[in-house]
């Protein structure tokens, strides 16, 4: 009988664990389609409740339409998918944490039309805000290819109604969010 019970437990856990991570890939992939597909509404929703409570939702749309689209340049993500790094589901203070990193290969088309000086320039500020080297100026379509490892934290607990839900640490205003809301040691207990 207690064989029955332990087995039937650790199918449980198995099981449960299973589909927590089953459900983080789907919410993951959900995510960065949204990102792909510039479908703001949708990475919002996606975003950590709190977050979005703290930043303000018109304000998070407005920052997401700005980033991807301004006066001077238009960014894309370059690939439909890609493979996701997913560090060990934690449980800290009764929530589920997951770091998950990925190649993020992006393009930014510039409006006005850059020489050698002005692409320079702009070569640097992009190795500066996607913290990466991996940045390659193309004249002919006047627009620059950066290769980043982003990263996501997912988070599952009562106020996401134990869904995945997500900050962008690529993005100041998320990191500095996700800091205030969890503080240092869930940050270092996440290898931040």
């Amino acid at each position: 009988m207690k064989n029955k019970l332990l087995f039937v437990f650790l199918f449980l856990s198995i099981s449960t664990f299973s589909q927590t991570t089953e459900s983080l890939k789907i919410a993951t992939k959900n995510l960065y389609e949204a990102n792909y597909l510039m479908d703001f509404e949708t990475i919002v929703s996606f975003s950590y409740p709190n977050m979005v409570i703290t930043l303000g939702k018109d304000v998070m749309l407005e920052k997401l339409e700005k980033y991807y689209e301004n006066d001077e340049y238009r960014l894309r993500e370059q690939l439909e998918t890609l493979a996701f790094q997913y560090g060990t589901i934690k449980k800290l203070e009764g929530k589920s944490f997951c770091v998950i990193t990925f190649r993020n290969p992006m393009r930014y088309f510039f409006e006005t039309k850059l020489n050698t000086e002005t692409a320079s320039e702009k070569a640097t500020w992009l190795k500066q805000i996607n913290k990466t080297n991996e940045v390659t100026f193309e004249p002919k379509r006047n627009s620059f290819n950066v290769r980043r490892i982003s990263t996501y934290i997912a988070i599952m607990d009562e106020t996401t109604n134990n869904t995945w839900r997500f900050f962008n640490l690529d993005d100041a205003n998320q990191l500095a969010s996700f800091e205030t809301i969890f503080g240092e040691r869930v940050k270092k207990e996440l290898g931040l």
